[in-house]
This record gives C-alpha cells, sequence and structure tokens, in this order.
C-alpha cells in the first residue's frame, strides 16, 4: 500500500482517558473528543513533515477508515493533522 499526494494512511490508536480526579472515561466518551491519536504507517508523495512512523493527532471528522491487509486503517490529508508527536 502506498499513499499518494498530500494523503496518509495511519492506523488509529485507542486511548485511555483518565480525569483529574482518576476517573477512567469509557470508549464512548472518547469518540466525542475532535482528535484522534494515530501511527503513521505510509505518507504521500507530496508530505514533507510528517514521516512513517511517526504518532500524530488528527481530526476525526476528517478523512475516511478502510480494511487494508485485514487491517482498519484512516486515510486522511496532511492538513488534518494537528500535532506530530
Amino acid at each position: 500500500m502506498k499513499a499518494i499526494g498530500t494523503y496518509i494512511i495511519i492506523k488509529p490508536i485507542e486511548e485511555e482517558v483518565t480525569t483529574d480526579s482518576g476517573l477512567l472515561l469509557s470508549g464512548e466518551e472518547t469518540s466525542k473528543l475532535r482528535y484522534r491519536k494515530g501511527k503513521v504507517l505510509n505518507v504521500g508523495t507530496e508530505v514533507d513533515v510528517i514521516n512513517e512512523g511517526d504518532v500524530i493527532y488528527y481530526d476525526q471528522q476528517s478523512g475516511h477508515t478502510m480494511l487494508l491487509n485485514n487491517e482498519v486503517v484512516a486515510i486522511i490529508r496532511q492538513q488534518s493533522v494537528v500535532v506530530v508527536l
């Protein structure tokens, strides 16, 4: 699999979110958050700042999810990335 242009293929990472008081938020509550964490699997030919293996936060309302090689991945544009860790 190879992304083209400004597209990025990522593997979403499920996060456990804990409040300041120590409560663990459920998956339903964390799905309400606007940004998700993911690991970059492949970058397009026009992506210059983000590299394979980077962990990023991206706007979960952008892009599409699909099944590639029996694995759920997200396809997003470079402009949807808000943070590179």
